[in-house]
């Protein structure tokens, strides 16, 4: 079947039910032997991040034979999945739980996203929030809004631009290497305030919905930020790698940052690197 995006309600529906199904019984309810480290021990893997992810990858491949499936969890064993984004022609790219640290840690600030990519292109992004029952989505070129628990759809849009002065936002500095992590740690308090809440899902959401304004991020796995991209984009914001280029589905370098235009962009670039 090809993507339509008449279908995110479709696929709306099928991360709402792995998450009551897989994710919110396992909510504080984690045993020791329930919670895995992967690269560091602020890089876990639960129970509920691969049952979630096998649930949503068998309802997916059930509709969409053929289609290309991406998760976060199992591309931990098969290499060869982030390489195909850039060629399928439809693929699926899930994060069962986004801020796996903090659903460890019994803080609800957790989320389901998912993005489709068609011939290399995203074209629609889903975010869930498993605890507020509800969705931030976004369609290239239909722009992008929250669906609440009463379906009521919420249309969303980037912060006006201001000076870095009076911007608010996210450094993921501890992805990047010295001296530059000191760099942008210093240089984060020219700006108003800060956000960190060690959960991409969350940060997307209030910076596409105008609360903040940017977010610099270091690790770039498709999961964690192509829905969330074409979220911000839809949402009227500006997003690029680090050095200016454009930000593609099977990036995993780079950097990324997200800001309200081109010009905040530019700033930020300008005013968080100055020595």
């Amino acid at each position: 079947m090809p993507f339509d995006d008449r279908h995110i309600e479709w696929l709306a529906n099928a991360l709402a039910e792995a998450a009551e199904a897989e994710i919110m019984p396992r909510f504080r309810r984690l045993g020791a032997g329930d919670i895995r480290q992967k690269t560091s021990a602020a890089d876990l893997v639960t129970e509920a991040d691969v049952n979630a992810e096998r649930v949503i990858t068998s309802a997916i491949a059930r509709r969409y034979p053929g289609a290309l499936i991406v998760g976060e969890e199992a591309s931990e064993g098969d290499r060869s999945l982030l390489p195909q984004l850039g060629k399928a022609e439809l693929a699926f790219v899930i994060d069962p739980v986004d801020g796996t640290f903090n659903f460890a840690s019994d803080v609800p600030l957790f989320g389901v996203m998912l993005a489709v990519v068609v011939n290399g292109e995203t074209v629609a992004g889903i975010i869930h929030d498993p605890v507020g029952k509800d969705f931030l989505i976004g369609v290239r070129g239909a722009g992008s809004h929250v669906l609440t628990r009463g379906d009521e759809r919420l249309t969303v849009r980037v912060a006006d631009p201001v000076p870095v002065s009076q911007m608010t936002g996210a450094i993921s500095w501890q992805y990047r290497s010295e001296p530059e992590r000191s760099r942008l740690a210093r240089n984060h308090a020219k700006c108003l305030s800060q956000i960190g809440y060690r959960c991409a899902a969350h940060e997307y959401r209030v910076i596409a919905s105008g609360h903040a304004h940017f977010a610099i991020y270091g690790k770039l796995m498709p999961w964690d930020h192509l829905g969330g991209v074409l979220i911000h984009q839809e949402a009227g914001g500006y997003a690029a790698r680090l050095d200016g280029s454009a930000y593609l589905p099977w990036h995993i370098d780079g950097g990324l940052m997200i800001a309200p235009d081109k010009a905040s962009w530019a700033e930020l670039r300008r005013e968080l690197w100055a020595e």
